[in-house]
């Protein structure tokens, strides 16, 4: 059985094929730019030289013709032809308070997504794009829906409610959701694994710390919060979001700058974060370096982004009434030993020490022995996740 994983972006599509005997990842590739100049195709076969194709790329339909294309192709291809492919898994970002788990998508599903377009504007209409264009060049070939929200379906109502008029709520769906779910998920079950021991016995925090961050509180192996909300604004400081504010400065923007309501959305979704405090970069890397160097703004912001992390997993360790792991993952939690070490500087009292060279060597476990919260970093595979929702996916409708 292969099967294909689509995250389709807002310009953008990310491929892997999956060979699920052994959960063999046969190709990977993503299509950038389309609808704008300069599109192209980077596709990696395993045991084949990568490729690039550069050619006009104006929709989603011709994007995933491009990749039916080259993994058919005799010398870059790696299946025979497109009806090797089993069943597609799609990334969906939202599936607002209707979707509790990955779904065979049908028309109802579809609709679904669709009314979670005010939701996320920026990733339902794009994720639906990826489906339609499957469905118009795979149409015998299921497809399911892996939903980021999915996971956090789980939170409670105290948790996932704000203290604004209750009618709100009601007739407009304004709550925490929750983001990242795929992520979280994945890495707390592959925590519980490392650490022999059943996730329903564990009290986690998972931290995807990448250009967006969020924190998960993962109890019995349920999502009961995370710091993600209504929206992927809220929360820690990411690359060029704000995370946690106080809602005044925006009436505050408005009122006394004069700037408009556009003008403030995009500044604190694209202009804040990491960038807006460092005025340096939005990738850490960059801003490591400065600090290293003695920026004082850069040694700042690497203050401000840790201590917003060791904020939330206190917060949760309390809330889940106690500790047992704590969780790195995503493309900063994974490779800066720097960032791991200040996070974990100050939690002791919790019973949490890491060990220096364990964490330098970017080992699974790098506490201490002697730690009683253990502390690893594990690397993210939302794909396979997905991958493995839509096989089960399709084989009980195919058993049914």
């Amino acid at each position: 059985m292969n099967i294909l994983v689509i995250n389709a972006g807002s310009s953008s599509i990310k491929y892997k094929l999956f060979r699920m005997e052994d959960e063999f990842a046969l190709a990977e590739g993503t299509v950038d730019r389309i609808g704008v100049n300069g599109s192209n195709l980077t596709h990696k076969p395993f045991g084949k030289a990568e490729i690039k194709i550069e050619s006009s790329v104006p929709n989603y339909e011709i994007a995933l013709d491009m990749v039916m294309k080259v993994l058919t192709h005799p010398e870059h291809g790696v299946i025979s032809s497109i009806n090797d492919i089993s069943a597609v898994g799609h990334r969906v970002v939202h599936g607002g308070e209707k979707i509790s788990s990955s779904v065979l998508i049908t028309n109802e599903v579809e609709k679904i997504i669709r009314d979670c377009f005010d939701l996320a504007p920026l990733h339902n209409p794009p994720n639906m794009m990826g489906i339609y264009a499957c469905k118009k060049l795979l149409p015998d070939v299921p497809q399911v829906a892996v939903f980021d929200t999915a996971f956090h379906r789980t939170i409670p109502e105290e948790a996932y409610l704000y203290a604004i008029p209750y009618r709100l709520y009601e007739e407009y769906s304004i709550r925490r959701y929750g983001f990242h779910g795929t992520s979280h998920r994945y890495v707390a079950n592959i925590s519980a694994e490392v650490l022999g021991q059943p996730i329903e016995s564990l009290r986690i925090v998972t931290c995807h710390l990448g250009n967006g961050c969020s924190i998960t509180a993962v109890k019995d192996g349920k999502s009961i919060d995370t710091s993600m909300g209504f929206t992927p604004l809220e929360g820690l400081i990411m690359g060029t979001r704000s995370g946690d504010i106080d809602p005044t400065i925006v009436f505050y923007l408005i009122e006394r700058v004069g700037l408009a309501v556009q003008e403030i959305n995009s500044m604190l979704n694209r202009e804040s974060g990491l960038l807006g405090l460092s005025g340096i970069s939005r990738d850490m890397r960059d801003i490591l370096e400065s600090a290293s160097k003695g920026n004082k703004r850069a040694i700042t912001t690497i203050k401000c982004f840790t201590y917003r992390i060791k904020k939330y997993i206190g917060a949760y360790a309390f809330s889940m009434g106690g500790l047992d792991a704590v969780v790195f993952t995503a493309g900063i939690g994974e490779n800066s030993a720097q960032i791991r070490a200040m996070v974990c500087e100050g939690l002791e009292f919790l019973g949490l020490r890491i060990d220096y060279q364990r964490n330098s060597n970017r080992d699974k476990v790098i506490s201490s022995d002697n730690s009683k919260v253990k502390v690893l970093v594990i690397p993210t595979n939302e794909e396979l996740l997905i991958a493995r929702d839509t096989a089960e996916i399709t084989k009980v409708n195919s058993d049914q």
